[in-house]
This record gives structure tokens, sequence and C-alpha cells, in this order.
């Protein structure tokens, strides 16, 4: 069987110590800047009112006494679903009980969510800005080179994704360009920033996108635009249908059944 020919490029060595490194640096501090400056920019977290605490955590028991009932007896769930449901459906939770069934304010006129939004557009020119201008760095002095070849060979549909500036059709798609090495970058430098900043840090722009694609679950549940008596009421009713059994029960004769006498 025929082997294919290896598709050989003769390139300049210095490319290698004159684009990819200098690429790789840059970004790697442009990280760290950008940690910094987000860290710098953020507003100190305001306390919360004792009745908001009140209205989020009792919230979070029902949910939690639905997610493991079976860890209790059936008296003991029975007594603690009574009680929850009779002051989700009362409402003996609300931070402002006299709002009762009324519509969810408008968001815009929210202060604490205009803050919110002021601080996630905060974020966002923190991470636009300096990737802007480092494309622009990039496509002016460094557009359609070619620094390095991939160890493992590609389908052709990497082509695109590897080689962008360079426009060649038949380049092997393991060549890969500076363009596309920076886009690598982008996404490949999470465990060096998780190094040298923290698990904790601002400078992955892929944990960022994360985080607004996919927020936690109490902003989710507690945001500006919901409800909360609707959310009582919903839970309410999950725990009003729930079918208990206790894992424990009957454990004993259970445990007789395995002994061999």
């Amino acid at each position: 069987m025929a082997q294919v020919p290896v598709q050989t490029i003769h390139r300049d060595p210095q490319l290698f110590y004159w684009i990819l490194i200098p690429i790789t640096v840059v970004m790697i501090l442009t990280g760290v800047l950008r940690h910094y400056a987000t860290v710098l920019m953020a507003a100190a977290p305001k306390k919360q009112e004792l009745p908001a605490i009140r209205e989020q955590r009792s919230l979070l028991r029902g949910i939690n006494l639905r997610m493991n009932a079976n860890a209790i007896s059936a008296p003991s769930f029975q007594a603690r679903k009574d009680y929850l449901v009779t002051a989700y459906e009362g409402g003996h939770f609300l931070k402002d009980p006299e709002k009762k069934g009324q519509a969810a304010p408008n968001p815009m006129t929210d202060p604490a969510a205009m803050e919110g939004m002021m601080g996630m557009m905060k974020g966002n020119m923190a991470m636009m800005v300096p990737q802007t201008l480092i494309m622009g760095w990039i496509n002016a002095f460094f557009s359609g080179f070619v620094i390095i070849r991939l160890p493992f060979p590609l389908t052709i549909k990497f082509k695109s994704m590897l080689q962008a500036g360079v426009g060649t059709k038949d380049m092997d798609p393991q060549w890969m360009s500076s363009i596309s090495w920076y886009v690598l970058c982008i996404f490949g430098l999470q465990s060096v920033f998780n190094y040298l900043l923290g698990s904790d840090n601002a400078a992955s722009q892929m944990a960022q996108q994360m985080g607004q694609m996919g927020p936690g679950a109490g902003a989710q549940m507690f945001g500006p635009g919901v409800d909360p008596y609707k959310q009582f009421q919903g839970e309410a009713e999950n725990l009003a249908v729930l079918a208990h059994q206790y894992t424990l029960e009957g454990v004993e004769d259970r445990l007789l059944k395995t002994v061999k006498v």
C-alpha cells in the first residue's frame, strides 16, 4: 500500500522565536492584566437585607427537602411538607408580603439590576478591548505566516480553522497560521491562568462566556423580573405531589433476608 507523501514547507526557524513565542507571551500578560483590571473595576458586594436572605433560603429549603426526601422518615417528611406548603401558599416568607400576586417589576427600574448590568458591561469591555487590540496587532505584523506543524494528521475540515489568514488550497491541514495560534491561545491558556492566578480568576475568556451563558441557580431563581410568589407556588405544588418513600423502611427485614444461617 502506497504511503501518502508528507508535505514539507521550508520555513525560517526564527519564525518560532519571533512570532509564536511573542504571541503566547502577550496573551498570557494580557490575561493577567485583564484579571487585575476586572478586580479593580468590580464593585464591592452589597450586604443583603435579612428579609431577602430569608426569602431565598426558604425556597432553597423546600428544594432541598424535595431532593432529599427519601433520607428522612415519613412522619418527619410529612411535618416538614405541611409546614412549607402552608407557608409557601400563604406568602409567609416573602420579602414584601404586601406585593403578593402583583406583576414583577421592570428590571430596568430596579437599581440592583442596573448595577448588575453595568458590572457585566465592564467585564465585557475588559474582555473585548484587549482582544481587539491584539487581533489588530497580529493582523498588522504576523498575518500570512505559517509558524508550526501539528504532530498528528487532521482532516480537511480543520483547514479553515487552523489556517486563517493563509489563502492556499493545497496546504496540509497540519500546518497552523499565526492567527489560528492566537485563537487557540484564547481558549487554551486556562490552565496557565489557573496556575498563575488561581482557579477563581477573571482572565479565562471561556469561563466568562460560560458564566454569561449559564448564570448560577441563585441568579436565575431570584433575579430581576422573577416573581418570588410564583416560585413559592410552584415549589408548593412540587412538594404536594411528591411521592415519598423512606430509604430505610423495612431495612431490618431486607438485611435478614441476605443473611444465610
